[in-house]
């Protein structure tokens, strides 16, 4: 088999097409200066047979504590000498001599980073093999995936001109901050806007039990609220079984749960109804299926999301999702919010994304554009 013989890492300050914000802080704005820690790693992998993969994952230090610089140390002076062992299928063998090189303590490792490189081994694997990416993970039983629009928190005028936007969406997912009276005003907005179409409510850990009751009892009266998201700190899992407990609707679970793991002790202590499953913080894409097959068993529904991918993460996502069944549209809001993706072939009608078919992710990358936009880091 074709074996590793070069990694090369790119990190690169995507600009966004609109101001994006979650509960625990900002994401992205057109006018904001290029944020190193911030930034968007890819990661080219390519084989002795001059076979190239693709992998990306974004840093985002408010949502969890990977940066672009401790992405590309990872990945450069720890990932890479296992990577150039091994071919691009022997991802289960990356992963445990990853763990064994950084140990996952007691979650998972640099999941970010392990993901992005775990991406552009199911990429280079395809192509090598002739598959796309899902026929490698087992084949798709779904060809679309619907997707969600992503509402930042902000003030009400801006939340309704973005629903109203995102109309083509088959659902809606409300970021809430933590204030009662904005949050209710942004929740009773998209409701009006949406017209009977599901919110799903994401709070990025910004509630106490007690103050999400008083938010639920003002909205009490919208009968399309789905679920409420990660409302409280991500280490406290007795706090979202107490959640549970005080208000009527199900709850997600997201930043609480990186790995399968984490989602079983979460089970066993009645801590969720559903789980928000994510590539880049299931460290790859086969763990993210661990997670849904953990949940499956437990009785926990499936939502799919990302990190505000810019193409490849995407595609990716879409090859792991065309395999599940989601309780909810899939918010994969790379395309919403980014001003465009650094990828073509990808097909996206009335927010319904087709999962590629190509061998590979089945999207062909932009490395011009990917190399004279990348950034130094802070390390060097």
């Amino acid at each position: 088999m074709s074996r590793i013989t070069q990694v090369e890492v790119f990190a690169v300050a995507v600009p966004f097409a609109r101001r994006f914000v979650l509960g625990s802080g900002a994401v992205g704005s057109p006018d904001a200066a290029p944020d190193q820690a911030g930034a968007v790693i890819f990661v080219k992998l390519t084989t002795e047979d001059g076979v190239v993969g693709w992998g990306e994952q974004r840093a985002l230090p408010s949502w969890s504590y990977e940066t672009a610089e401790t992405m590309a140390v990872v990945i450069r002076r720890h990932l890479a000498p296992i990577l150039l062992e091994l071919t691009p299928f022997d991802v289960e063998l990356f992963h445990q001599r990853a763990a064994k090189r950084l140990s996952p303590a007691v979650s998972n490792g640099f999941p970010f980073a392990r993901a992005a490189v775990d991406v552009a081994m199911h990429d280079a694997a395809g192509k090598l093999a002739g598959v796309p990416v899902h026929a490698l993970l087992g084949g798709k039983i779904h060809d679309e995936i619907p997707l969600c629009s992503a509402i930042g928190v902000g003030d009400q005028e801006t939340v309704r001109e973005h629903a109203l936007q995102s109309s083509d969406y088959a659902g809606y997912k409300v970021k809430i901050g933590g204030d009662l009276d904005a949050d209710t005003a942004a929740i009773e907005t998209v409701a009006e806007v949406a017209d009977g179409k599901p919110l799903w409510l994401d709070a990025n850990q910004s509630y106490r039990p007690s103050a999400l009751k008083q938010l639920q009892d003002r909205i009490n009266h919208i009968r399309t609220v789905h679920c409420v998201e990660q409302p409280v700190p991500s280490t406290d899992t007795l706090a979202m079984q107490r959640v549970r407990e005080l208000i009527g609707l199900p709850v997600a679970i997201d930043e609480g749960s990186f790995s399968a793991q984490d989602l079983a002790r979460a089970i066993r202590l009645n801590a969720a109804d559903l789980v928000v499953v994510k590539v880049c913080k299931s460290g790859g894409l086969r763990n993210a299926l661990k997670t849904a097959q953990t949940a499956l068993a437990g009785g926990v529904e499936l939502l799919a999301s990302g990190l505000t991918d810019c193409g490849v993460a995407f595609a990716a996502a879409l090859h792991v999702f065309s395999q599940l069944e989601l309780a909810l549209p899939a918010e994969l809001n790379g395309p919403e919010l980014l001003t465009d993706l650094y990828v073509d072939g990808l097909s996206i009608t009335k927010a319904v994304a087709t999962v590629p078919t190509a061998p590979g992710l089945g999207v062909e990358v932009d490395e011009e554009r990917i190399r004279a936009e990348s950034i130094d880091l802070l390390y060097r």
